[in-house]
C-alpha cells in the first residue's frame, strides 16, 4: 500500500501567534522508509498525520488513493513507549485487537501465538509487561501491531528508548519480520545508522518550517547483515545522510 502526503501543512496556535511544524510536505512511501532530522522539524507530527491523530492543517494524505479522516485497521502505529496494558499479559495484549474485531477466541490464539512466536516471547506469553525488559515489551509492542494484519506501519522511535544490544538485535527482528511480507514501513527515528541500516529510502528533514531536505537511496541489499553495516558501501551512505542531517 502507498501513504501519499500531497502539500501537507501542520500550524499550531501559540501566544501571539501561531508555529507550523510541516511546511507543503509531498511525499509518498510504499516500501521501508526511514525518517530523519533534528528536533522539532515535524517527523512525529508527519506520522501522527498518517496515523489520521492529526488532521492537516492543509494538504491531503491518502492510503492508495483513499483520503485519510481518522485511524483505521489498514495502520498499525507502534511508539517508543510501549503502550501495553499492564493488566493483561503478553498473550493478551497480542489478542487485544483481535479481540475488538470479533475474531473467535480459537482463531483470535492462534493469530497471537505466531506473532508472539515471531518475535521471539514464547517463552513470555503468560508473562505481565511488569515482569519484562524494555527490549520484551517493544516485541510485545510489535507483535500486537502485526496480528491485527495492518498493510502499513508506522513507527514513531521504537527503540529510541533501549540500551544498544536490544536495540541492533530489535533492527535485525524487524527486518526479519518484515523479509516475510513487505509490508509498507514509515520509521521515524533520530538514529543515522539505524535510519540507512533498516531503510531503502531515507527521508531527511529540515526544522523551521518542517519540510523535506533530501530524499537518500539506500542502495543495499537485504537481508541487511553486519557485514553490511561494516561495509564501506554503508559507511558512504551513512556520511550522506549524517551531513544532510547536521550541516542544513
Amino acid at each position: 500500500m502507498k501513504i501519499s502526503f500531497q502539500q501537507v501543512s501542520q500550524s499550531f496556535p501559540l501566544q501571539g501567534g501561531t508555529f507550523t511544524a510541516l511546511d507543503r510536505v509531498s511525499l509518498d512511501i510504499e516500501e521501508f522508509v526511514t525518517v530523519v532530522g533534528p528536533s522539532g522539524c515535524g517527523k512525529s507530527t508527519l506520522m501522527n498525520i498518517a496515523a489520521g491523530l492529526v488532521s492537516p492543517t492543509s494538504g491531503r494524505v491518502a492510503v492508495d488513493g483513499e483520503e485519510v479522516h481518522g485511524p483505521g485497521p489498514d495502520r498499525g502505529v507502534i511508539f517508543q513507549q510501549y503502550a501495553l496494558f499492564p493488566w493483561l499479559t503478553v498473550r493478551g495484549n497480542v489478542e487485544f485487537g483481535l479481540r475488538l474485531a470479533g475474531m473467535p477466541r480459537a482463531r483470535r490464539r492462534e493469530v497471537a501465538e505466531h506473532y508472539i512466536d515471531l518475535v521471539g516471547l514464547s517463552d513470555f506469553a503468560d508473562a505481565l509487561p511488569k515482569t519484562l525488559s524494555g527490549g520484551m515489551k517493544q516485541r510485545c509492542a510489535i507483535a500486537r501491531a502485526y496480528a491485527v494484519d495492518p498493510k502499513i506501519l508506522l513507527m514513531d522511535e521504537p527503540f529510541g528508548a533501549l540500551d544498544a544490544l536490544t536495540r541492533v538485535q530489535l533492527q535485525d527482528q524487524l527486518l526479519r519480520t518484515w523479509s516475510s511480507d513487505r509490508r509498507t514501513v514509515m520509521f521515524i527515528t533520530h538514529d543515522v545508522d539505524e535510519a540507512v541500516y533498516l531503510a531503502r529510502r531515507v527521508v531527511v528533514m529540515a526544522a523551521r518550517p518542517g519540510r523535506i531536505q533530501q530524499v537518500i537511496e539506500v542502495d543495499l541489499p537485504y537481508p541487511r547483515t553486519e557485514e553490511i553495516r561494516l561495509s564501506p558501501e554503508f559507511a558512504a551512505i551513512r556520511n550522506q545522510v549524517w551531513h544532510a542531517v547536521y550541516h542544513q
